[in-house]
Order: C-alpha cells, then sequence, then structure tokens
C-alpha cells in the first residue's frame, strides 16, 4: 500500500472487475503493487473518516476521490470509519469489497455497526500484511448509537504488535465510558504485551480522554499538541477529532493530517498519517 522511498513501486492495470463497474464514477485505472524490494523498518497506518464516500461540502457520492486521497500517502495499514455496504446514498455498493481490491489487502476486517435497511455503515481495517487475530467489540451504551472498536494482530516483517481501529460516540461520558470499557476488556487485555496503537475518529471535541482516561493506562497521544492536528471538518478544520495513542515497543516517528486540495472534497474529515516503528 505504500510506496517505498527508495524505489517508486511499479504501477499496473486493473483486471476488469464488475465490483468497480457498478456506477464508481472515474475509478483510478491503476492500483500501486507493493515493491518485491526488502520493506523499510518504517511503517505507515492511514485512519479516516471516509463519511460513505460522500463529500463534506458537495454532498455527493464519490468513492473516487476516497481511492485517490488514500493512494497519495501509500499506507501499509488503513483503519477506516463509515463505510458502506448496500445503501441508496452510496448506489447500493459493496465498499468493503471495492477497498479490499483496490489495495489489494493481504488481511481485512469489517465490522457492520450501524444498519440501514437491508444495508448499513461501519470499520474498515486493510493491512498488507497478514492479520494473526482479529476481534469486532461492540462500544454501544445503553439507547445510543451503535459504536464497535476492531482489533487485529499484526504480522509485519518487524515483528507483531496490535492495532485498534475505532469509532467513538458524540457524548463525552459515553466516549470515556468506551475508552475504558475498551481498556478493561479481556480481549484487550490479553494482547498486552504486544506493542499497540489505537486509531480512529475519536469525535473527542474538547480533548479530554488523554488526561481523563489514556494517561492512566500509560498510553502516550501521537497527536499532540492537538492543534497541530486539526481533522474536522475537512475544507476548514478547527477540530482535532482524529487522534492516535500507542503504548509499549512502539516508536511514532511522524505524524501528519492529510490537507490536499482533494481531501478537503472527499469527505467531512482529513485522513491522519503515522510513520512508526517498533522497538
Amino acid at each position: 500500500m505504500r510506496e517505498n522511498p527508495i524505489k517508486r513501486a511499479r504501477c499496473v492495470r486493473l483486471p476488469s472487475n464488475p465490483l468497480l463497474r457498478r456506477g464508481v464514477s472515474r475509478l483510478p485505472p491503476f492500483v500501486t503493487a507493493f515493491p518485491a524490494i526488502q520493506y523499510l523498518s518504517n511503517m505507515r497506518v492511514l485512519s479516516y473518516n471516509i463519511h460513505k464516500g460522500i463529500g463534506g461540502l458537495d454532498r455527493r457520492y464519490r468513492l473516487d476521490r476516497i481511492l485517490e486521497v488514500v493512494d497519495r500517502e501509500q499506507p501499509d495499514l488503513i483503519c477506516l470509519q463509515e463505510v458502506d455496504t448496500n445503501c441508496s446514498r452510496s448506489n447500493h455498493h459493496d465498499q468493503p469489497a471495492i477497498l479490499v481490491e483496490h489495495f489489494r489487502a493481504e488481511g481485512h476486517c469489517y465490522q457492520l455497526n450501524v444498519r440501514v435497511k437491508s444495508g448499513g455503515y461501519g470499520n474498515l481495517l486493510l493491512s498488507k500484511w497478514p492479520i494473526l487475530e482479529k476481534h469486532q467489540l461492540s462500544l454501544r451504551l445503553k439507547w445510543r448509537k451503535p459504536r464497535g472498536a476492531q482489533l487485529a494482530v499484526i504480522d509485519s516483517p518487524e515483528g507483531q504488535f496490535h492495532l485498534v481501529n475505532w469509532h467513538l460516540g458524540l457524548a463525552e461520558v459515553e466516549r470515556q465510558w468506551q475508552v475504558e470499557h475498551l481498556l478493561k476488556h479481556h480481549t484487550f487485555r490479553s494482547l498486552a504485551e504486544l506493542p499497540t496503537l489505537i486509531v480512529g475518529d475519536f469525535n473527542d471535541w474538547r480533548n479530554r480522554l488523554a488526561k481523563c482516561v489514556f494517561d492512566r493506562y500509560d498510553f502516550q497521544q501521537a497527536t499532540a499538541p492537538v492543534s497541530r492536528y486539526r481533522s474536522y471538518p475537512a475544507y476548514m478544520p478547527v477540530a482535532s477529532l482524529d487522534k492516535a495513542f500507542h503504548r509499549g515497543d512502539l516508536k511514532v516517528e511522524h505524524v501528519k493530517v492529510a490537507a490536499s486540495k482533494l481531501a478537503r472534497q472527499a469527505s467531512d474529515h482529513l485522513p491522519l498519517v503515522v510513520d512508526f516503528t517498533l522497538r
């Protein structure tokens, strides 16, 4: 998924694909092939609330814009939120299948959280490398909108690590409960010995989760100070809603919000890009 900085990856034409012919306008005619050379130690994860492929300003469904925004960043791992499947607003496309094929993911898992008639939307995790374990946890608090977290053990060339992709709620009390619920969950705790990276749409408008919860569990925030990582709304970002926290033998090398002109149009969020290594 990520272009090797030593040598640009060769581009290949996609074979005929009925998934990509069903009404997705102007899809890129190529995908980036993984370079057949030795991997670098740096790894890249991209977290992105794609808003079902609908632009934040023009309200147009254009999944091709999402694909191009992600392609430009060349991530090894992709953590997406608000991914549609079989919804009229997105032409009844099977977005998880399209995204898996386009990025040629070795490992992938989809978590349907919110049901809409015969379809719905949720989280999608794509990996360049095999996923050894995958778990889907519900983060729904009482009557509130269903939310969820994806837990994956990634088998990278640098070693195994634990990656979490989630989308938290709109209320502060709800978000704090969701973080506590995950960090205390027996499945999450069973993977505590692995380096851990948590990314996604935190909806943490007031930026309180770090001090109120994560600090007590020895997590470090990679997206601090928050003024440098504003990602919402995409056309004029004022809030740092998309965040990253890490713990254990994992070193964050670089973090950025990808704020290209296309990214400002493609969704209501900007993507967060994190480069890291395992110690």
